[in-house]
């Protein structure tokens, strides 16, 4: 009966690990800028989304605890026009481990500054599929999937697809009913979440989805064994990803790359080979050439 009842327990507890949620997800809301003197409402605020994108199942996937998406968003409130509605600046920020290390990379960084919503701690915030409840709902699971499908692409080649599914409906449905809203349509600016979810199933960025996985799963999760082939691997992804550039130049997922990847890219590069410093050096000075003066380090003997 006692070897049962444990047997019991180690399934129930398979079971619960299996359906973890996918997401672990830091939220901070800096409410610094805005004059009001309920501060209650903010603390509330940095719950209710913490809760938003932590507590909720967004795919079918299996997740162990130990499997869930580390991310961050930082909420910068700017300005409350009213009562109620508020604008800011976000930053969304996922991260992955590397393979034998205790070092983890940055998947994905943008800086959305589009954000305008309303929120009322006696409202519930709820995302349906396919349903428009409110501005700040999509705007939190649209990045949600974001996260989950650049993950998704870092460990199988283009394993992020259904997660990118779910954010282009997002997109879909919210540019018809999010009305006065910015971020959503492609003539609200050239750098948004219309264009990072278009640019992602766009076929001349498949590439760079390919790219995505070698550069994780052959170039970084092989540093510890393999560190001049896995170099190698990643200096075929970022040519690549310059010829990209050429190609669409100043196009809002390769700049979110090079926010994400620069400064490791540095550090990669700077205990190479001088032939290879030289190549990363001549590929990233052009594709990138906002943080050049980054990239000037790899020249150094």
């Amino acid at each position: 009966m006692a070897k049962n009842i444990l047997v019991l327990l180690m399934l129930l507890l398979t079971a619960g690990a299996a359906k973890a949620q996918e997401l672990q997800c830091d939220v901070v809301v800096n409410s610094e800028q805005v004059q009001y003197t309920d501060r209650q409402l903010f603390t509330d605020m940095q719950t209710r989304i913490f809760e938003f994108m932590n507590n909720r199942r967004w795919t079918d996937q299996p997740y162990r605890p130990d499997e869930r998406i580390k991310c961050r968003i930082l909420i910068n409130l700017t300005e409350m026009p009213e009562i109620g509605t508020f604008n800011a600046n976000v930053q969304v920020v996922s991260v992955r481990p590397t393979y034998g290390t205790g070092y983890e990379t940055v998947l994905f960084s943008f800086v959305d500054k589009d954000w305008s919503f309303r929120f009322n701690t006696a409202e519930a915030l709820e995302y349906a599929d396919n349903n428009y409840t409110s501005n700040l709902a999509s705007m939190l699971s649209f990045y949600a999937y974001m996260i989950i499908g650049m993950d998704n692409d870092s460990f199988g080649r283009l394993g992020g697809a259904p997660a990118f599914d779910k954010a282009r409906a997002i997109v879909n449905v919210a540019s018809s009913q999010a009305a006065g809203y910015q971020g959503w349509k492609a003539f609200d600016s050239n750098r948004n979440r219309y264009w990072l979810i278009d640019n992602l199933q766009d076929p001349q960025f498949l590439p760079y989805r390919e790219g995505m996985y070698a550069m994780h799963r052959q170039g970084l999760d092989q540093m510890v064994e393999k560190p001049e082939e896995a170099r190698q691997t990643v200096l075929t992804v970022l040519a690549n990803i310059q010829r990209l550039q050429q190609q669409k130049p100043n196009a809002a997922l390769v700049r979110s790359f090079f926010d994400a990847k620069s400064d490791e890219l540095v550090n990669m590069f700077k205990e190479a080979a001088p032939a290879q410093k030289q190549q990363a050096y001549s590929i990233l000075s052009q594709a990138d050439p906002t943080n050049n003066s980054k990239y000037q380090v790899l020249l150094k003997r």
